[in-house]
């Protein structure tokens, strides 16, 4: 199925304005306000509080290409039905390999293949428009997305940099692009995904870097943005819909920075903005807004602003340990038994995936920004896979979703949830992510939340040419 024939949507945030929708029904002729149906009854309207996480740069196979070995070490094992690079085998992944770059005469070298990385951090990776329409096609095959450019790009990308002056840069074969975490690297996050809900075909909605990819996560376009933008655009967020329709929401921010400020609704908004303190009160207190979004930062000039958004250069294994803490919380308060709780990253960073992009629908009809030199294109297509986790107590168990879809449909979800118009093409075709849940029960498959390991913070936090 293509994405552009999918119907619903994935937003927790969807959810939260649902209930409150419901709630504000009543009126003169109709005092009572009507009851929010039973979670028996198999409704998303179950859930109150919609949470959406979104970290940095990670492909599906860079972090989750090992999930089927990982579930198939459960007691009981667990089916390996994840589609990964070693096609359901998930053994250290010897066949896959992509061509290097040579710096001494530009063309493609001796094939580098995927390799366990032995450090949690790494030079920056590019995922900017050319580099990404490179990375599926090195050699412009027509028609074809051989997904072969991974290594070439970024060692040619590193190469670059360094004869422009930064001189940090020393991957010039592109072997970063080539590595992977396994269960021993992100014990949380493989506890998590193998436990609760997943996707192995959850895309970044454009085929680009951090910033036009964010603005989908909060507008359903990037109003034919490819770069970040040098003003504040106009287009509608889903927190003015959600104004309109008085539901509530906050975005929660490790050190004042957001997204939201590149919109000009943030202008008269400043107030919704809070410090990630602010959602380990509302957790215990129960007053989490009906949708919620978590930033680590923004990425200025490649560069992120915080230390644990998983950025490269970053230490992933203090994001992780981070947004273990974010989730810990939730899972252990009063806010948990009508919560879900999204994570996911906003782009694939350049790293390895093998899955090539799905079709999907313009979102608004705007051309892509950018020189006639640039790479052809248009925003009918997605960019990589990247890492999801559904977490809630009506997350299905160990489910693995293989339905098409970019993370638009998070708000599809909120769309869905609280009855409210969809904000572009896009967000409207995508499904609602009702088929993660199962609202059989009142409580939930996960009334009583797992106990998740412990999430170490123990590899090299090293740069250079990775090792492994």
């Amino acid at each position: 199925m293509s994405v552009s024939r999918i119907t619903g949507c994935l937003s927790l945030v969807a959810v939260a304005f649902a209930l409150t929708a419901c709630a504000g029904l009543g009126s003169s002729s109709n005092p009572a306000p009507t009851p929010a149906p039973s979670p028996s009854s198999g409704s998303l309207n179950s859930l109150n509080h919609i949470i959406l996480f979104m970290q940095e740069n990670r492909s599906f196979d860079h972090y989750f290409g090992q999930l089927n070995a990982y579930r198939a070490k459960q007691t009981p094992p667990l089916p390996q039905d994840v589609d990964t690079w070693t096609s359901g085998t998930d053994k250290t992944p010897t066949n896959v390999s992509t061509p290097s770059y040579t710096p001494d005469t530009g063309q493609p070298g001796p094939p580098i293949k995927a390799f366990h990385m032995q450090s949690a951090c790494s030079e920056n990776l590019s995922p900017s428009w050319n580099e990404t329409h490179r990375i599926w096609n090195l050699f412009r095959e027509p028609g074809a997305f051989p997904m072969n450019g991974n290594a070439f790009v970024e060692g040619k990308f590193a190469h670059d940099e360094f004869v422009a002056g930064l001189p940090n840069f020393t991957d010039f074969t592109g072997k970063r692009a080539m590595g992977y975490y396994d269960d021993t690297d992100l014990p949380f996050y493989y506890f998590m995904a193998a436990n609760f809900a997943i996707s192995d075909r959850w895309f970044s909605p454009a085929p680009t870097r951090t910033h036009p990819n964010r603005f989908y996560w909060m507008a359903a376009t990037s109003q034919g943005l490819i770069t970040a933008p040098d003003h504040q655009i106009t287009v509608k967020t889903i927190f003015e819909v959600m104004d309109n329709n008085h539901i509530s929401w906050k975005i929660y921010t490790t050190d004042t920075h957001t997204y939201f400020s590149y919109f000009t609704y943030f202008n008269a908004h400043h107030a919704n903005v809070v410090p990630v303190s602010q959602y380990f009160t509302d957790v215990q207190n129960g007053t989490l807004p009906q949708v919620a979004y978590i930033e680590t930062g923004i990425e200025i000039n490649e560069v992120s602003s915080s230390g644990v958004d998983e950025h490269p250069k970053s230490n992933i294994q203090l994001g992780a340990q981070f947004a273990a803490k974010l989730i810990n919380a939730l899972m252990k308060s009063q806010s948990w038994k009508d919560t879900v709780f999204i994570e996911t990253f906003d782009e694939g960073g350049g790293l390895y995936d093998h899955v090539p992009p799905a079709p999907v629908p313009s979102p608004d009809g705007i051309a892509p920004i950018m020189p006639a030199t640039n790479q052809p294109g248009d925003f009918t297509l997605t960019g990589f896979r990247v890492p999801l986790i559904v977490i809630s107590p009506f997350a299905k168990k160990n489910f693995v979703s293989h339905t098409p879809m970019d993370y638009t449909a998070a708000l599809k979800l909120i769309e869905t949830r609280f009855k409210l118009p969809s904000l572009t093409a896009r967000d409207a075709a995508m499904p609602d992510m009702s088929e993660f849940f199962d609202f059989s029960t009142s409580t939930g498959p996960w009334g009583t939340p797992p106990i998740p390991p412990p999430q170490p913070v123990n590899m090299p936090c090293t740069q250079g040419v990775p090792t492994g």
